[in-house]
């Protein structure tokens, strides 16, 4: 294997993608460099990296979006390439531009494919244009002057959103065509607040839909392969909390349909690097969501069923190699899961908690992975997104993995700040999840899960258990766990 075109990589980031990018730079034997803002001086990420650099700003996650401070930290660092991570400047294009401009690799698809996706409605054209399925619609700049009347024709349920941004700001459900005109006004005003971009566009609503993403990658060569699909459809706010690969939604043909078409659009956008095309799943039909030009948070998932290094590839790419595998030959093996630990009160709300973390314990085992990027002793604040960690876990089946989950979750230990680890439990072992039967609004349907109030008794589990591929007997005795799961089902 020839030598990468550079030695020092340095990553944009913090928290626990700062750390998995350290870990795959150092087995790669590349020198890890790192901006940080104070708040950050005694995180995991910066004790690991090869060189630290201070930022400074108004506030701690100015400091982590100010282009030309990151960028004089790459060249004081002697960094040939700059890895992004997700969030932040990740799918700035402007960002990539500039990083480029300066004569530093930036590990991470071109600048023109992030303005192409960046923009929902960009993206939805051109998607339509290339002949893969999108939701019924009608865009606000085609015809200002009909907008609400293209967008009645559509057909409730309706769902306003902005052309830039995401995370669920601005978005509103429209159920009443009589309410529509004040639903793109708040939208507008909120899309505004947000993003400084008051452009709407609406599409029909699918109600109670699955949330599938495909992971794809792209070299410089033409060669684009996917990796499978992810369900993320267990979500709070708009924000996802459990995921896993592959979907228990999915039939051969369907899965087969999906991953293809992500493939196929990403080949139409000439896509270079690791990126994951969205898609909305409902009545059998899928529709494109959006396009994510980054590394996602969830891409753990993806590397355990598969077995390829994601954040390896993208470095690769970035070198100008050429892809070593073809689609042939990826291949998914058993059932990963993943749990994101949040400082957050889902029993008050979701509302972010702080805190010292006092004493801090991680499951381990086989089949058991985790991204972290707390340690002990750290002070948890509200400056940053409250994720402190991803569990992740991998089983042969969806079942033995669920009941891995549980267990792990069970097992983890974090006193001095409240997270939602109890919450996560309570999902794994509710029946709908483990029966397969989850969409976007599961929680908002099931409060008890986030109030803590009991809900289900050993006879749900039971009666969940046998709606499985395999029988109760035969997992009671493949899994030794499910014994334990059975009988602490009501503490």
């Amino acid at each position: 294997m020839r030598e990468l075109p550079f030695q020092t990589v340095l990553i944009a980031n913090r928290g626990e993608i700062a750390v998995r990018i350290i870990k795959t730079l150092r087995e790669l034997g590349l020198r890890s460099a790192i901006v940080y803002h104070d708040e950050d001086a005694g995180t995991p990420a910066v004790a690991m990296a090869d060189t630290a650099i201070a930022i400074s700003g108004r506030t701690p996650i100015a400091a982590y979006l100010d282009i030309p401070q990151i960028i004089a930290a790459a060249h004081k660092a002697s960094a040939d390439a700059l890895h992004p991570g997700y969030g932040f400047l990740s799918e700035n294009a402007e960002f990539a531009t500039a990083v480029t401009k300066a004569g530093i690799a930036f590990i991470g698809p071109a600048p023109e494919s992030i303005e192409l996706m960046g923009d929902k409605i960009r993206a939805r054209n051109f998607v339509q244009r290339s002949g893969f399925p999108v939701a019924p619609s009608a865009i606000e700049e085609d015809d200002p002057a009909t907008f609400t009347f293209r967008a009645r024709t559509v057909g409730v349920p309706l769902l306003v959103k902005p052309s830039a941004g995401g995370g669920g700001k601005g978005m509103r459900i429209v159920r009443d065509l009589a309410n529509l005109e004040d639903a793109i006004a708040q939208a507008r005003s909120e899309a505004q607040r947000y993003f400084g971009d008051g452009r709407l566009y609406i599409e029909r609503y699918v109600e109670n839909p699955r949330h599938i993403e495909v992971q794809v990658l792209g070299d410089s060569f033409g060669n684009v392969v996917h990796l499978f699909e992810r369900e993320c459809s267990v979500q709070r706010r708009f924000q996802k909390v459990i995921e896993e690969a592959p979907s228990p939604a999915l039939s051969g043909e369907l899965q087969r349909r999906i991953c293809e078409a992500a493939a196929g659009i990403a080949r139409a956008a000439k896509y270079q690097n690791a990126g994951t095309v969205e898609f909305i799943y409902g009545g059998g039909e899928f529709y494109f969501l959006e396009m994510n030009t980054r590394l996602q948070v969830e891409h753990s998932v993806t590397e355990m069923v598969t077995g390829i290094d994601l954040v390896a590839q993208q470095i690769y790419v970035a070198a100008g190699r050429e892809l070593g595998f073809s689609q042939s030959d990826i291949v998914w093996e058993g059932h990963a899961i993943e749990a994101r630990l949040y400082a957050e009160a889902p029993e008050r709300g979701y509302i972010p908690t702080t805190g010292k973390v006092l004493v801090l314990e991680y499951p381990d085992g086989d089949g058991i992975r985790i991204d972290s990027g707390i340690v002990q002793g750290q002070q948890i604040t509200t400056a940053f997104d409250p994720m402190l960690a991803k569990i992740i876990v991998h089983s042969p089946t969806r079942m033995e993995a669920a009941l891995k989950a549980h267990r792990a979750m069970r097992e983890l230990v974090l006193l001095g700040c409240e997270t939602n680890a109890s919450f996560l439990t309570r999902i794994l072992r509710d029946k709908a999840f483990l029966s397969g039967h989850v969409h976007t609004g599961y929680l908002e349907e099931n409060p008890h899960i986030a109030s803590g109030e009991p809900a289900s008794d050993l006879s749900d589990f039971l009666a969940t258990a046998a709606l499985l591929t395999r029988p109760v007997r035969e997992a009671a005795d493949a899994v030794p766990e499910l014994h334990a799961a059975l009988g602490s089902w009501r503490n």
